[in-house]
């Protein structure tokens, strides 16, 4: 590197060590084959808020963008449990051996995140409700929603990402059908090596997987981010009035000696209705929806309504049921005779 030119490392992130590239531990100054996860991501955090605070709006703002890139590399492939020993093993570490785990209310209560009473109450509730303790701490607003996504990534194993700390490649967009990604809740972010990485406030199912590697030609990581900043997101790049246009990614190029045939344009499929098992299909998907929404809105009306009805847990519940019934039966109905 010629004298006077701009070293990121060295000159933002004070990293002594001249060798290049440098490892996912060497860049966010870690130790080698660190393993505690919560180190990784306060380390993360450390040098791209400093990096954002100083340089993201200077001269070198281009620079900047892409080392917060780098740093969220690092700690994607650092906090993600299968994608760490992968990366150990290939660095030369010979005890690479499955780290312990700990369940979500585990690390809910280690963490202090929430008492031994809100977990209960949170618990509850999702019993009542049918719904996940993840979504029951959410909805109930028991603690901040990053504390709680980063205790529910690291019992799943999965690396936690805020949206607005990276940058979206978007050429990737237009190659996952907005349907697809408004369905199933997820947002590609960028390419890295050969892995295609995803946004999601789940962990994708592997049929999902399995066909966006189809279609982009990839395997994919999956990390996760708080559902409302996904949902923004999927609002920004998959509105729900973008008309269907996937386009593929090719699955091999072309020999140079092979010109491309000449063919005239494929007519634009029309959509057709679902056959009458799928239709029904669909319209029972849609009602467990409505009754799910429903019962969560008749408990919430409850306790809004009469903050006393939480510890009458019969009542509310038979009615929460009931509402959700209704709205179930509506919605299967109106939407078979779509």
């Amino acid at each position: 590197m010629a004298q006077g030119q701009l070293d990121v490392y060295r000159d933002w992130l004070k990293i002594s060590d001249t060798n290049r590239p440098l490892n996912y531990y060497q860049l966010l100054r870690l130790r080698l084959f660190e393993d505690d996860v919560s180190r990784i991501r306060a380390h993360y955090q450390k040098l791209a808020a400093h990096v954002r605070q100083n340089y993201l709006g200077g001269p070198h703002a281009a620079e900047a963008r892409r080392l917060l890139d780098e740093l969220a590399r690092a700690m994607f492939c650092l906090t993600d449990r299968r994608r760490k020993q992968e990366y150990d093993a290939a660095l030369g570490r010979a005890d690479v051996v499955q780290a312990p785990t700990r369940d979500f209310a585990q690390i809910l209560l280690f963490n202090k995140v929430l008492t031994v009473e809100q977990l209960e109450k949170a618990k509850r509730f999702a019993d009542t409700v049918g719904i996940d303790l993840r979504d029951a701490i959410l909805q109930q607003k028991l603690a901040p929603p990053e504390q709680v996504m980063l205790a529910y990534a690291e019992a799943q194993g999965l690396p936690y990402i805020e949206l607005s700390d990276i940058t979206i490649d978007e050429s990737l967009i237009p190659l996952v059908p907005a349907k697809l990604a408004r369905q199933y809740s997820f947002v590609p972010l960028f390419e890295d090596g050969e892995h295609i990485i995803v946004a999601a406030a789940n962990p994708l199912i592997p049929d999902v997987e399995e066909e966006l590697r189809l279609r982009l030609g990839k395997a994919i990581r999956t990390v996760l981010c708080r559902p409302a900043s996904l949902n923004e997101a999927i609002a920004k790049y998959y509105p729900r009035d973008l008309p269907y246009q996937p386009v593929a990614r090719q699955a091999a190029a072309r020999p140079a000696s092979a010109p491309a045939p000449e063919t005239a344009p494929a007519p634009e499929p029309t959509p057709k209705a679902p056959a009458g098992g799928e239709g029904v299909r669909q319209s029972a998907l849609y009602a467990i929806i409505a009754f799910n929404m429903g019962v969560v809105l008749a408990v919430l009306g409850q306790m809004i309504i009469n903050p006393a009805a939480q510890y009458r847990f019969a009542t509310t519940a038979i009615v929460a049921v009931a509402v959700g019934l209704v709205a179930a039966g509506i919605t299967f109905f109106a939407t078979l005779k779509r």
